[in-house]
């Protein structure tokens, strides 16, 4: 017949409190870097594949930059990214190419006086139809 340690027993009792506190504080914090980080990597997305889709637009090397912008604007609007200036896109003609350059930064606020930067640059080279 087998006899339990009483001692080996009472020593597995899980957690301790600060434990549990401590995993709960840093979980809590890499939500909410998610939630606040998150939507403005999703923003950068849908600006990515706004730009990609005007490859191959019909007279997209006749157009001028301020068209060029407004075509963008609109492409962007349908998609809903509002807190996007059109004025952080550069379109430059060059011969029967469009280059266009988009730098911009996004500054979310995290807690009190800590915020984030997060910081996007993309170059597209395209030629319409």
């Amino acid at each position: 017949m087998k006899t339990r340690n009483l001692s080996s027993i009472n020593s597995q009792a899980g957690a301790s409190a600060i434990t549990m506190l401590i995993m709960v504080l840093f979980f809590g914090s890499l939500l909410t870097l998610v939630i606040k980080l998150g939507p403005a990597y999703l923003d950068d997305i849908t600006i990515q594949e706004a730009l990609e889709s005007l490859d191959g637009t019909e007279g997209l090397s006749d157009m001028g930059p301020a068209q060029v912008r407004t075509l963008i604007n609109k492409r962007l609007s349908v998609n809903n990214v509002r807190g996007f200036d059109a004025k952080q896109i550069l379109v430059e003609k060059n011969g029967e190419f469009v280059v266009i350059k988009v730098d911009y930064e996004v500054r979310n606020n995290i807690f009190r006086n800590v915020d984030t930067v997060v910081s996007f640059k993309h170059e597209y080279e395209m030629k319409g139809k």
